[in-house]
């Protein structure tokens, strides 16, 4: 039985752009393990009409998990899943992680979601994560 792409879902309203929406949520899924190596992922302009943006917005979205090493473009050829390996963070990559969880926090504190709920969810994220070992990627 042929894998299919999992469904995506962007807030169109958001302050955020689409496209950072779009790449943000593939990476979760490809950091969870759920699109792997040689996956397919859909055509630019079907997930596009799926989403209801432009096909330049998705393309946008295609080109920066790319350029992270995540996603190989083939012209003509579409959208694969690839196998990257990881690297220790550097600093840059630390600091954008804490002012990027600062932020989040801030915002689920300030929404009234409990600290216990917080502590919670991010161990239950953490556990469901691929094992990983220091400086690889997720293992399979």
């Amino acid at each position: 039985m042929a894998r299919h792409a999992p469904l995506l879902r962007i807030d169109l309203s958001s302050r955020v752009p689409a496209y950072e929406q779009i790449a943000g949520e593939l990476r979760s899924l490809l950091v969870s393990g759920q699109l792997l190596p040689g996956d397919p992922l859909p055509p630019v302009r079907q997930l596009a009409i799926d989403l209801g943006v432009h096909f330049n917005t998705v393309a946008q979205a295609y080109r920066t998990l790319a350029e992270e090493g995540w996603l190989e473009l083939r012209r003509g050829r579409g959208v694969q899943v690839l196998d990257r390996k990881t690297s220790p963070a550097n600093s840059r990559a630390r600091e954008n992680f804490s002012r990027d969880l600062n932020r989040l926090l801030a915002q689920a504190l300030g929404d009234g979601v409990p600290e216990k709920a917080i502590q919670t969810e991010l161990g239950q994220r953490l556990r469901n994560l691929p094992s990983r070992s220091p400086g690889k990627g997720p293992s399979r």
